[in-house]
This record gives C-alpha cells, structure tokens and sequence, in this order.
C-alpha cells in the first residue's frame, strides 16, 4: 500500500531549498572506484562522520565513500526525494520522517543484509513500530539510540542523602524534600517549546501504550482518554521548577543544571555534551522518569537516535552493504558513542558513558519504549501544544485540541490505517 505520489506532495514544501543544492548523488564513479553517498541528518556529528570518511576511504581500495552532513538535512533530502534524486544511504532518526520515507516507497529492503542479526531486536522493533501500517521488509539499520529520563546531580545527592526515587510518589516527596532544603528540584527551560517533549515523552512511556497513536488511528480510543493522567503530571511537575520556566530557554537550563542552580533536569543524554561544556568536572547520573506508582510499569524512554537507510534507487548494494559493515564496526560504534554520549543499537558490549549508568539495567534489558512524539506530525506543532498547557493549566482545553488536531493533520494516515484494517479483517 505505497502511496509515493502523495508522499511526494507533502514533501513538495521542501521545494524551497532546491536552489541551494548541488547535483550529489549523480556522480558514480572517481578513479574506477565506486562511490556511494550517504547524507546524514546530525551535524552535532560532523566531526565523527568525517573521521569515519577518512578511515573508510584509506583503507578500501575499490570505493569511495562520500558522507554529507547538512545543517538542514531533512529538508534537503525531502527535497532531492522529490526531484528523484536520491543518495545511496541517509542517517536519519526513527521518527514519522522515516514512516513517510517508508510509505513513499523510497526506501529499499534490506531484509538480506546479515548486519542486521547483531542488532538488538527491541530497536529494530522499534522502527517497525513506526509503519503506518505493517509494511513487510525491513528498512533501516538501527546504530544508536540515546535514553531520557531525569537527570541528577550526583555529588548534590550524595551530600544530602537523597535517594533515587522509584514510583511517583517517591518522586514528588524528593521534590519536597529538596525544596524544603532551599534548593530547586528541577530546571525546565519550557521558552524553547521542544524542550516541554521531554518530560512530556518520559511520562507518557509510563502512563500510555506504546502504540497509543496507532490506537487512535484505528478508531479505538481517544487521547482524551489516554492523555489526561499525563497532562496532569506534567503540571504538577511544573510547581518544581524554576520561577518563570517559559522565560528560560535549553541552553539556560543546562547552563543552571551545571551550576548546580537544581538537582534534576528533565532531558536525555543527548544533552549531558552540553552541560558538560560548561563543567566538564560535573558528576552526572540519570534515573528513568518514575511517572507511576507501580514500580514495574516504569520504562525506559528511548528511541532510535540513528539509523541508516538505503534508498531504492541505490544501484550499488554490494557496496552499500561493504559501508554498512565498516561503520557497525565495534571500534567505530565506541566512537559514535564517545563523541556523542549516545547508547549502542547494537548487541555487543561497549563502554557507555557514565551519565547513563542508572538506566543500564534497562538498556541491556531492552524494557525500553520509544518516544511518543516519533508519531506526531510536526504540523500538530505538539511541543508548543504542551508549553501552552503548562502556561494555560487547562488540560481539557489541551485534550480537545490534540484530538481535534490528530483527526485534522492524519486524516490520510487514519483513512488508509482503516482501509488496512477492513481488507485484513479475519
């Protein structure tokens, strides 16, 4: 059930940028060599993707490994997608983009590539979690994710004796407890509204299925049903705060976490590089976010972070599948993840950093759930949805508009979701 004319039409927006491109992608061969393409979407990264070059290139004599790193990468591939002018490979995160990408028929099935059995399955279960409806194949090459939960202060806990909470019970008395201290619990920087997915997406994992949005898609509940208790949460977390949280944007609140101005930071790892720019000293931990009160229904907010793709209009597989090999390499997996703070897709033992220590137990249990949000068109704007619930405090307000908006925004997704359902139906 591919629908690539109509996947083109949402991606046609992307148009805009064409200008600014160069013809990538049509060059096939330098020196008798193969060259295969691959742009990926994290420019954070840029100084890893180009030492992988390097290394790739100086030691294969036969192929030429050329790696993009755009500021706008999503945009541009978006639009190359739409000129049929793809890349041999793309690194993208495992969110609806890569549901489009999969609906449009623009990626291949690499169903035979044998890297694919050193993968956890939790993460490639993952991404086939993002199908709008289930596509037979599989399509991407899961390579590193990155954990959220709640980030704390070690050494602030150490000294005052505070214990990692494990219900939200515990987690609301800690907060008490530190406040009665004199000492701020959290710091939010909610000015940045992606900043209020967080927390947002950690609670949710919690307190909703995993497969809440496809629940929905199918006419079987509301997010008025499913919502509500995180909403409520997400507000109460709110009186634990810094004063005036919309006024403080990301950078602020990792700068105030590293001045030790709280004791928690409701974020992923993905930020402890940032908070570590400003003290490098900081002694880190993180815990996940406890949004129940029974212990076992608490799970581990994580998603693909990174993934590779190959476009189906690759014509040199063989040599794709020879990159694909190289960059799943244990020693350069270890270096993704030294740079990048990031946590291994793949089933090996690595060194991870310290800052993920409390949530290992999950990680190499795979309890894990990937990030709500991965399913949320970014016309919904539902990062500035939940900002606008913290400042209003209305929920009901909040739940109407998220499923009116749902309905709005998905209503081809819903169509051919029910579609699926009526031809399948036993």
């Amino acid at each position: 059930m591919k629908r690539k004319k109509q996947i083109c039409s949402i991606l046609a927006v992307a148009m805009a940028a064409s200008a600014v491109l160069s013809a990538c992608g049509e060059e096939k061969s330098a020196n008798g060599k193969t060259v295969v393409e691959l742009v990926q979407y994290k420019p954070e990264a840029v100084a890893v993707f180009e030492q992988l070059e390097q290394e790739f290139n100086e030691t294969h004599d036969d192929i030429q490994l050329k790696i993009e790193s755009p500021n706008d990468a999503m945009t541009i591939l978006k639009t190359r997608f739409t000129r049929e002018d793809y890349p041999d490979i793309i690194g993208i995160g495992g969110d609806i983009n890569y549901s489009y990408f999969v609906d449009a028929d623009i990626l291949m099935d690499i169903s035979d590539y044998e890297g694919l059995s050193s993968v956890k399955t939790s993460y490639v279960d993952i991404l086939e979690g993002l199908e709008f409806v289930p596509t037979e194949g599989t399509y991407g090459v899961p390579y590193v994710a990155n954990a959220a939960g709640i980030l704390y202060n070690r050494d602030m806990f150490a000294e005052h004796g505070w214990t990692i909470p494990e219900t939200w019970d515990e987690l609301i008395a800690l907060c008490e407890e530190i406040k009665s201290e004199g000492m701020l619990p959290f710091y939010f920087g909610f000015k940045d509204t992606w900043t209020c997915l967080a927390p947002w997406n950690a609670l949710a994992v919690d307190l909703a299925d995993a497969d809440v949005c496809k629940q929905v898609n199918r006419g079987e509940t509301t997010f008025s049903e499913q919502y509500g208790e995180v909403a409520e949460k997400m507000l109460e977390l709110l009186k634990y705060g810094e004063d005036g949280p919309f006024a403080y944007g990301y950078n602020d609140a990792c700068t105030a976490f590293a001045n030790g101005e709280s004791a928690m930071y409701t974020i992923g790892s993905y930020a402890v590089p940032q908070i570590k720019s400003i003290n490098p000293d900081m002694n880190i931990d993180s815990f996940v976010m406890p949004g129940s009160n029974n212990k076992e229904d608490n799970i581990l907010n994580s998603g693909v972070d990174l993934q590779f793709c190959v476009t189906k209009e690759c014509k040199n597989k063989e040599a794709v599948y020879e990159v694909l090999d190289f960059l799943l390499e244990h020693d350069n997996i270890q270096m993704y993840l030294d740079n990048q703070n990031a946590v291994p897709c793949k089933d090996e033992t690595f060194k991870l950093a310290p800052e993920v220590d409390g949530m290992l137990e999950y990680i190499t249990e795979g309890k894990m759930t990937d990030y709500q949000d991965h399913y949320y068109p970014s016309e919904m704007a539902v990062d500035a949805q939940i900002q606008t619930l913290l400042i209003n405090q209305d929920v009901d307000a909040f739940l109407e508009k998220f499923d009116k908006d749902w309905a709005r925004y998905n209503r081809d997704i819903i169509q051919m979701v029910q579609d699926y359902e009526a031809e399948h139906k036993e």
